[in-house]
């Protein structure tokens, strides 16, 4: 029988304490919670995407969608160039406008994390990468784990690591489980801190709400300092109802321990309107206290151009276009 995470509710002090970490138990609990009301989830999803934010409410929440960008490079044809050259865009968003919001972080695969953090230097933007083979996730575990230190060795200040989809709808949660926590565990720098931690779910592959929420429960469970939908690199990513189910996650965990957890909607946000989408939909679930780059990321990089392009338009009147924006 493995113990609770260290920063999960049994070590909290919360209700939860009497949730150890067997499979009975775990499988006691998670389909122990209430069942979702897909049609009633759907449908507050759709009724707060209804919102309007107009004039200084929309400059506001530009900025803070532009802060909470998570810029993004994954590909087998990145280079060293192509990093460089996103975290210069990660520094100063809008050459043209000094004013514009730096975004909240890098994203890059773990032998490119030396190279965004000497590019980002001086500057409080993160440096995350992908672990644990992103993005299938089908490694052994000690492959993943030495995959998690390269990248905290080289300076990477947030891992973003996918779980064992095939393991959680096999049942096995405490397999799940367990990869969490010793994933967390090489998350230690040697001065005893931490990277921070997300949890990747593949919500598209996940089949059901039901599934979303206890995959919540349990990485939140097992020391997930972030829970994030998606890779984006499946058919079906970030969707409202699925991010929305997952914003009423943490703030029932919260309301049980204590302990605040950060959300990260990632895959198919592409345009200003979806952003303010899901500002809203934070705001009205979770309050101003998610309302930040700390709690709050978009894993969305195409959406960047989008959200420069709609601030010069309100700066100036007048509508750039793409050509006046650099391409990632």
């Amino acid at each position: 029988m493995s113990t609770v995470a260290a920063n999960a509710p049994g070590a909290a002090g919360g209700g939860l304490q009497d949730v150890a970490a067997s499979e009975a138990s775990l499988r006691r609990f998670l389909h122990g919670l209430p069942g979702v009301d897909a049609v009633g989830l759907e449908a507050r999803a759709a009724s707060l995407g209804t919102r309007s934010i107009k004039t200084t409410a929309k400059a506001y929440a530009i900025d803070l969608a532009i802060s909470m960008i998570d810029l993004t490079t994954l590909e087998g044809a990145d280079t060293v160039g192509k990093v460089r050259a996103l975290c210069t865009k990660a520094r100063n968003p809008d050459p043209s406008d000094p004013s514009a919001p730096r975004v909240a972080a890098i994203c890059v695969y773990p032998d490119m994390v030396a190279t965004a953090k000497a590019a980002l230097e001086g500057t409080a933007i993160q440096v995350a990468s992908v672990a644990t083979a992103f993005p299938a996730g089908r490694a052994a575990l000690p492959v993943k784990l030495a995959d998690v230190a390269d990248a905290v060795a080289a300076g990477a200040d947030e891992i973003d690591m996918v779980i064992d989809r095939g393991a959680f709808l096999s049942g096995r949660y405490l397999s799940v489980f367990e990869e969490i926590t010793a994933v967390k565990e090489a998350c230690r720098r040697p001065d005893g801190t931490y990277a921070h931690l997300k949890v990747i779910f593949e919500t598209g592959e996940l089949q059901t709400y039901d599934n979303v929420r206890r995959a919540s429960w349990l990485a939140m469970l097992a020391g997930a300092d972030f829970i994030k939908t998606s890779t984006g690199k499946v058919a079906v990513n970030a969707t409202p109802p699925v991010t929305l189910l997952m914003l009423e996650a943490v703030r029932d965990f919260k309301a049980q321990t204590g302990i605040q957890i950060g959300v990260k909607p990632a895959g198919g946000i592409k345009t200003t309107k979806d952003a303010m989408k899901y500002l809203v939909m934070v705001n009205e679930t979770l309050g101003d206290d998610w309302l930040s780059p700390e709690w709050f990321r978009f894993g969305a990089s195409s959406l960047l151009n989008d959200l420069l392009m709609q601030r010069q338009k309100l700066t100036t009147g007048r509508y750039s276009g793409p050509d006046y924006v650099t391409v990632d």
